[in-house]
């Protein structure tokens, strides 16, 4: 190359490294600084302890002090000895802004010599903790498992349709509350994983429902969102909607889509939803307080029975305020023992000895709850027993009036004899079968407290014993302890005669409803009729409930039920009373 061309090229090369954007250094393998551009020492200098620029790994002591070990392990004599590696400074102290985060990479050009490129990386680590920043925003407003909009988000775009409507007097919107009716028990049944599974479906099903509404419909530029705000509880936001009638009909679409079986495995589970609904004439407060309204609203769809909607009523927040304050005191009820059992007789009602319409008085009892409270005095069951299954003490209420009843029970045997009661019934809720252990537990109370099996009765609802398989496992496993279960209120729930086989019950409780028209209506009587002839026939007895009238107890006797239990012998009594009513003669 000529002399000229060569000195041109070196020039070029060296505006190239005055320019460059980026530091570039030479060293050799001490680290001594042979050569470096301008843009290398506005990097350096301001980590430099005393400002010079003499020595790269001194230079980098502080921030980088493996640096130099690096460079002594790498064995080759040419190659990357460190690339990309992030060198956070410290500000220089002066004011001036300064590079807080190096790119620094180190090569090895030949057995004596390194090249080092730095580059300020400030604005690459910001932009990346800012991205970082907003997916965290993100995931924060998003719910991990369903992939939906979470509570804070459902709320953003409740207060935007109320605060939209305040300028738009036309404007219509509305809240929907939805709330699984039985995934607890899908949860205690079939466990957790099965429930999410459930869950996640139960959402895809709720977005493909707005998401249809909104392609059907004319929405006028509003919004709707659908959001999951709590375990079992979602949300649906309807800010387009051209009259306020309109969400009757998404909250029944939204009903008959979400109660369709949901395919897990080879299972097919039903999981039907209540739903609390407000409009914007009933909105008041802020979006919290609306959605509240809704979930009040949706636990009066639930109360009714579940698998419906409930349009909100200012009413509604007095009997929840009542409810809530049940629920307080009932917890107080429960610590300091203000709850207490009575025992309502169930007299035997045949035999050649009872053709003179006299009964055996010593036929059975039915524990009965009642909660003496220090200011409202006796409390009726109807008041509590409902909060304490919403509130999650039905189970604790439940095993008091058990164990309670059971060692009264004893103490009959002892005192009384041959003329103490033979039998002893107890309800039993659907959540203490699925309390894990429950029939372990009931075979502890059994042995600690002598009673005989054989004595115990547990009586269930009909949509209890007509549950899935494994509820009806938990009450096999019950009657293995050799307890007997009673079907109680026969013709109040979804089980009938042709279905009565197939639940693992002993005893059928014929319901008051029936009882009390037996002497006055032929249809009544013949559903009692066939009720007993069914369940004879299945080696089950038989007990007329609500027997108030002399005529009632003689229908049901001719009709061959085996006991009954109302007024017309006694109404509930406490422990004592019991004593002395079963000495009274017959």
């Amino acid at each position: 190359m000529p002399a000229q061309a060569a000195t041109e090229a070196y020039e070029a090369l060296i505006q190239f490294l005055y320019q460059a954007p980026i530091g570039l250094a030479q060293t050799s393998l001490d680290g001594s600084i042979e050569m470096a551009n301008p843009m290398s020492a506005q990097l350096l200098m301001p980590v430099s302890p005393d400002g010079s620029l003499d020595n790269l790994f001194d230079v980098l002591a502080e921030v980088a002090p493996h640096l130099r070990g690096l460079v002594e392990a790498f064995a080759p004599s040419s190659g990357v000895v460190c690339e990309s590696m992030r060198i956070a400074l410290q500000p220089d102290g002066r004011g001036q802004t300064a590079p807080q985060m190096l790119s620094f990479n180190l090569l090895k050009l030949g057995p004596d010599r390194l090249m080092v490129v730095l580059s300020d990386f400030t604005r690459e680590v910001q932009r990346e903790q800012q991205g970082l920043a907003r997916r965290l925003s993100a995931a924060a407003r998003m719910d991990n498992l369903t992939r939906m909009p979470n509570r804070a988000v459902a709320l953003e775009r409740l207060q935007r349709a109320m605060d939209s409507a305040l300028g738009e007097p036309g404007h219509a919107f509305g809240v929907l509350f939805l709330n699984c009716d039985r995934l607890k028990q899908i949860n205690n049944t079939q466990g957790h994983a099965v429930g999410d599974e459930v869950l996640s479906m139960l959402a895809d099903r709720l977005r493909a429902t707005v998401r249809s509404r909104s392609r059907l419909g004319q929405p006028h530029g509003g919004e709707q969102i659908a959001a999951r705000v709590g375990g079992d509880e979602f949300v649906v936001v309807l800010d387009d909607l051209e009259h306020p009638d309109d969400i009757h009909v998404v909250a029944q679409r939204l009903l008959d889509a979400l109660a369709k079986p949901y395919g897990i495995g080879s299972q097919q589970l039903h999981c039907s939803v209540s739903i609390g609904i407000v409009l914007r004439a009933q909105t008041h407060g802020d979006a919290d307080a609306v959605l509240q309204c809704a979930s009040i609203a949706m636990v009066e769809a639930k109360r009714a029975g579940g698998g419906r909607y409930v349009v909100f009523e200012p009413a509604m927040h007095a009997r929840a305020a009542q409810r809530s304050g049940i629920e307080a005191e009932l917890r107080l009820a429960l610590a300091q023992e203000q709850l207490f059992v009575v025992y309502q007789p169930v007299v035997g009602l045949l035999g050649p000895e009872r053709a003179n319409g006299s009964v055996d008085r010593a036929a059975g009892v039915e524990a009965l709850v009642r909660w003496q409270h220090p200011t409202r005095g006796v409390v009726p069951p109807f008041e509590f027993i409902g909060v304490a299954e919403e509130c999650g003490l039905i189970c604790a209420l439940g095993d008091f009036v058990l164990a309670t009843a059971c060692r009264q029970f004893v103490q009959w045997q002892t005192l009384l004899g041959p003329r103490a009661p033979r039998l002893l019934a107890v309800n039993l809720s659907r959540a203490q079968l699925a309390q894990p252990g429950w029939v372990a537990y009931v075979a502890e109370l059994l042995r600690s407290t002598g009673m005989a099996p054989a004595q115990l009765q547990l009586e269930v609802t009909e949509s209890l014993a007509a549950q899935d398989e494994n509820v009806q496992a938990r009450l096999h496993e019950l009657k293995a302890l050799g307890l007997s279960l009673a079907l109680d209120d026969f013709g109040t729930g979804y089980s009938s005669l042709a279905s009565l086989h197939q639940l693992p019950v002993d005893i059928v409780k014929i319901d008051r409803s029936f009882v009390c028209q037996a002497d006055t209506s032929h249809h009544h009587r013949v559903l009692i009729e066939a009720t007993v002839r069914v369940a004879h026939s299945l080696g089950m007895g038989t007990v007329a409930e609500g027997i108030e009238t002399e005529a009632q107890a003689a229908v049901v006797r001719a009709l061959q039920c085996d006991k009954g239990q109302g007024y017309l012998f006694s109404r509930p009594l406490m422990a004592d009373d019991l004593v002395r009513w079963l000495h009274t003669a017959a």
